[in-house]
Formats: C-alpha cells, structure tokens, sequence
C-alpha cells in the first residue's frame, strides 16, 4: 500500500508498505479521510511529544474513517463494506484501568500514530473490530474521521460535569474549541463563552455553538463567573485566566498541549474548592458522537477546510497553521 511516512523531524517520504496483517477480532480498513491533528503537527515539526519521540519511520494520522474491506477469524464477515469511524486505539482489556472501564489510561495501549504505533496517513489500517464503529450513509467520511476530535470534546465535557443550565468557558477556539462548544451545547449548557485572540475563530465559535467571544488580550475575562473551564489552548495565561473565572466548585478541565510545567492560582482552587483535571483521550466516546452528529446537534463537515492526497502531507501540516484553517483532511484516494 502507499503510505506517508515520517522519517525524522520535517522529512516525509511517500512509500510502499506492506499492508498491515490482521487479527482474529480485528478489521482491515479502507482508508478514505484522515483529519490533521496538532500532534501530527508536533511530530513533524519537532520529532517528539513529551516522552513520545520518533526514533524509527512512523506512519501519522489518528482521525480516521473508512470501508472495512477483510475481517478477522472471528469477525462477523458481514461486516466486509461497512462504513466505519476508527477509534484508533488498542488497550490491553487486562490492566486495572481497562478493568474499570477507563482503558484510555491502559498501561499498555497502543495509539495511532504515537511512536512506534503506525497511524492511517496510507491507504489501510488495522483496528480491533469493536473499535470499528458502524457510522450511516447520512455521515460523511469526513465527519466520521473527525468523531474523533469530537470525543475529546465530549469526554471533556463529560469531565467538566457540563449539563443542563451549565455556564463553560472554553479557552481556544480552533477544531477542539469548537466542537467542545457544539458538545456544551448539546449538553445543555446555557452561557457558553469563548475566548481567542483571533477575532475570525470567534466567529466561528459563535456559529458552532458559543453564546459569546471574548479577546483574551483586550477583554476582561470575569472572575468567579462559570461552572466549568475547558482549556483547548494549551496557553499558561489562559489556564490561569479560566482557573479564575471559576466559580465555588468549578471544575478546570485541561485538554490543550502546552507548556509541561505551569504556575497555577493555587490559593482560588483552595478557597473556591476547585477541581483541576486533565485529558489524556478518551473511553466510550464514539456512540455519542455519531448519535450527535446523526441528530444534526453537532456539524463536523463545517469544520474541514481542505483535503489533501497522501503526496501532499506535508502541506496539509502546514496548512495547520493558517489562522483561517479548522479542519484539513487527507484523502489517500486522491
């Protein structure tokens, strides 16, 4: 199969790969579109994440869709052309976690497109067959590959606690911001505010499910004045901005790649009684994303700004960084 393959920090290179052999309960796809996610960004600009470092060829791309095209042993074989959102993650099932239902913590998970695990910038991936979620005719391929960003919102939300009558800040307002907000206010959320310093991503935050924008850098952010904080920034200023703006018993839901360290407002989380939480992923996200998005209560296909072929990774990474990008695709048909 053809494949872009990263070899290093800013070296990609179009090859032929064997397609990936698959398990007794696992699923061949069909890759038909893959949403650029800032960690292929990472990755190809720096070569690492964290403690995740690209030591050997790595295929990238982990918000996929696509046409199961060959089953496992044990794999219902009529499953053969079902249109699917990729889940692309393989836990152990056996860990604690995966015992407690929180298998996006497993100890041994494998993650597309996290060294060494090959992601789906080719033209097939291998996925566990539950992790195959059957998507309609009515969602496009390229909302099915994006109920991925989608379920970082939603287990964002989750985790903020956002229901009914919830007001949510949300820091950012590029692809995760923007879901996030459709998915607050799917939830039910009331006051819905989104602060960016770029006055056209406040706009579409307003179109896709903000109540109001705010310029961070011109604007007063008001103190003690939500019930949840979601930061899909990544800024140390915006986390400090959102912390405060909490009010008594908020919560501060962390979800953008920043800086590894940050000081913190420690005597508000204190004396408000806040709680400060991470998102590492995902778990038991994806039937609620595809019933949210067949509901018409969250539009993904808004989101995509451009499509690319697999010769053309490297400009759909780039692309990323346009003020006027959301959402680009690669598309291995092309």
């Amino acid at each position: 199969m053809t494949a872009s393959v990263l070899q290093a920090a800013h070296e990609l290179t179009v090859e032929q790969v064997p397609v990936p052999a698959i398990g007794p309960r696992q699923v061949l796809v069909r890759i038909a579109a893959v949403g650029v996610c800032g960690s292929d960004v990472h990755y190809f600009h720096e070569g690492r994440i964290g403690s995740f470092v690209v030591e050997s060829p790595l295929i990238l791309g982990h918000e996929a869709s696509g046409v199961i095209v060959e089953v496992g042993s044990e794999v219902s074989a009529e499953r053969v052309g079902e249109r699917v959102s990729i889940e692309p993650q393989h836990p152990c099932r056996r860990c604690r976690f995966c015992k407690a239902g929180q298998y996006n913590l497993c100890e041994h998970i494998e993650f597309y497109a996290t060294p060494p695990i090959h992601g789906a910038f080719a033209d097939f991936a291998v996925i566990d067959d539950d992790f195959a979620h059957a998507v309609p005719d009515s969602i496009s391929f390229d909302a099915a590959a994006l109920m991925e960003p989608l379920s970082v919102g939603i287990w964002s939300c989750r985790k903020a606690g956002v229901g009914p009558g919830s007001s949510v800040l949300i820091a950012g307002a590029g692809p995760i911001g923007i879901v996030t907000a459709q998915v607050a206010r799917a939830f039910g959320a009331t006051d819905i505010v989104v602060s960016d310093p770029v006055a056209e991503r406040r706009d579409v935050a307003l179109r896709y499910g903000a109540h109001r924008g705010i310029d961070p850098i011109n604007e007063e952010i008001p103190d003690a004045a939500f019930d949840a904080f979601i930061d899909a920034s990544g800024s140390p200023i915006a986390v400090k901005q959102g912390i405060r703006a909490l009010r008594s018993a908020g919560t501060a839901v962390l979800v953008g790649m920043g800086a590894d360290e940050v000081s913190l407002p420690v005597s508000t989380i204190q004396n408000r009684e806040l709680v400060v939480t991470g998102v590492f992923r995902y778990a038991n996200t994806w039937p609620t994303a595809i019933a949210l998005v067949e509901a018409g209560l969250v539009d993904l296909d808004a989101l995509v700004t451009g499509h690319f072929g697999l010769t053309e990774v490297e400009e759909a990474l780039e692309s990323a960084a346009k003020p006027a990008t959301l959402k680009s695709m690669v598309v291995p048909a092309t």
